[in-house]
């Protein structure tokens, strides 16, 4: 059963997603990527979010540590992370993926739940896991995809799936971790706190002291914590948001170097210049160029008719 649902959800995939890039699905919140070809170590910027790949493999870095998703494993993010991330794909075997962004008011409610129930042990909360696809999310996901294919089943049936597939995630072999995580508690949650309004607010004037006083701590407190959630420091963090911000603006709303740099905060074109080949390794432009089809962002498919009944596959 196992293989046969990961083959159903490959061939609705690649009917989902017809192009290589990010395609946006009929559920906001749930999005596809496809590639057809081999992606090399790059930076990247996920929010928080599950990533389930159906075919093909990719593999995160941070800090050392290697996160594989793939066919039998998937990823988790409960904070805004940057990190670098491979993909191993080819044009007879694409990589196929959804990515679920996490509703922090709808989890936060499974999470108290869960914990009110008492059966789940606790344990020390991580900002990115790799963990094992079992079969009960396996099958809420191929249901996903498949209510996604029909205009009317995305929006009766999808949400609650999603929510179904959240709670799956929370229960799993880490769900202790990134319960822990998204449950807000202790110095972790405040600092999740924070960066939540960096994701939000990378345009404006952002200091330390600020942040700190936000999150309840002092500022050498707050370094602390906040490289232990990140792997990096403040300051680091909000230009790697702010130059994976101007990135995409560049490639999805094709702005130029210039506007993109202003639009995101910089005051200098020759620093953001500076800080961008330092990131990405290329210049704006060149790496707005080669990253154009990994990035781009094409239209919900539909695959059936509302009121058209029955399972694709």
């Amino acid at each position: 059963m196992f293989l046969e649902r990961e083959r159903r959800m490959s061939a609705l995939l690649l009917r989902l997603a017809p192009h290589e890039g990010y395609t946006q699905s009929l559920l906001d919140g749930v999005r596809f990527l496809r590639s057809d070809r081999p992606v090399a170590r790059t930076p990247v910027l996920y929010e928080p979010s599950i990533v389930i790949v159906c075919q093909g493999l990719k593999r995160g870095y941070l800090d050392g540590q290697v996160y594989r998703y793939d066919a039998q494993h998937y990823l988790v993010l409960s904070v805004p992370l940057p990190f670098s991330s491979e993909t191993d794909a080819s044009p007879e075997h694409p990589m196929l993926a959804v990515s679920i962004r996490l509703d922090m008011t709808a989890v936060a409610d499974l999470v108290m739940a869960l914990a009110e129930a008492g059966k789940y042990p606790a344990a020390p909360p991580q900002g990115i896991v790799s963990t094992p696809l079992d079969e009960p999310l396996q099958d809420a996901t191929l249901r996903l995809l498949d209510a996604l294919s029909s205009p009317l089943e995305a929006k009766v049936l999808a949400p609650a799936i999603v929510r179904e597939m959240c709670y799956r995630v929370l229960i799993g072999e880490q769900g202790g971790a990134i319960r822990a995580a998204l449950g807000q508690q202790g110095h972790f949650g405040r600092v999740s706190r924070v960066l939540r309004r960096i994701h939000v607010d990378y345009s404006q004037q952002l200091d330390v002291s600020g942040m700190a006083r936000d999150a309840g701590l002092s500022v050498a407190a707050f370094h602390t914590y906040f490289k232990t959630v990140t792997r990096t420091s403040p300051i680091q963090y909000i230009k790697s948001i702010r130059l994976h911000q101007a990135r995409l603006m560049m490639i999805r709303d094709r702005l130029t170097a210039a506007a993109a740099s202003a639009r995101v905060g910089y005051e200098s074109p020759s620093q953001f210049n500076r800080e961008f080949k330092r990131l990405f390794g290329r210049s704006p432009g060149e790496e707005a160029r080669c990253m154009a089809v990994a990035f781009s962002l094409f239209p919900a498919v539909e695959l059936r008719a509302e009121g058209e009944a029955g399972r694709s596959g």
